[in-house]
């Protein structure tokens, strides 16, 4: 009966565990209630050209994961995302184009590197548009913004 007892508590420790690095999704809604009650670091991995074409999500923070080729340097974006982070346990909220390309940056965060808090918008900017939420045009780099 103690081992039966015992092996419950492993089992449910083990799943909090489980739980606690899975990559999230949020909608639009929730990714504003979020903004408004943790203050989550949202990190928008589109391109360059793409925050110019479309804007960004008001106080997000861009940082290119994979170049117009398809290519990333994982630990230097690491050690960005790192810089940007207020807290180690700050919330983070990956954003691209649809959200395939934050879903499996999310899964590298969560499942191999096993970061917690940390999620992505499903659908992207595509959704986030869709639901009539509003974007920011990102501020040119060689000129001072106010």
């Amino acid at each position: 009966m103690i081992s039966k007892v015992f092996s419950f508590f492993i089992l449910l420790f083990c799943s909090f565990q489980l739980i606690a690095t899975e990559l999230g999704q949020l909608t639009p809604v929730q990714l504003e209630a979020l903004q408004k009650q943790q203050h989550p670091l949202v990190v928008d991995i589109r391109t360059t050209k793409e925050w110019a074409d479309t804007g960004m999500i008001a106080d997000s923070q861009p940082l290119e994961f994979f170049n117009a080729a398809g290519e990333s340097n994982t630990s230097n974006w690491l050690q960005q995302l790192k810089k940007l982070q207020k807290q180690p346990d700050q919330p983070i909220v990956l954003v691209c184009r649809s959200g395939n390309r934050s879903a499996k940056v999310g899964e590298l965060l969560t499942k191999k590197l096993g970061m917690k808090n940390v999620y992505h918008l499903s659908n992207g900017i595509l959704g986030w548009t869709k639901d009539n939420k509003g974007l920011e045009k990102p501020c040119p780099t060689n000129l001072a913004c106010q």
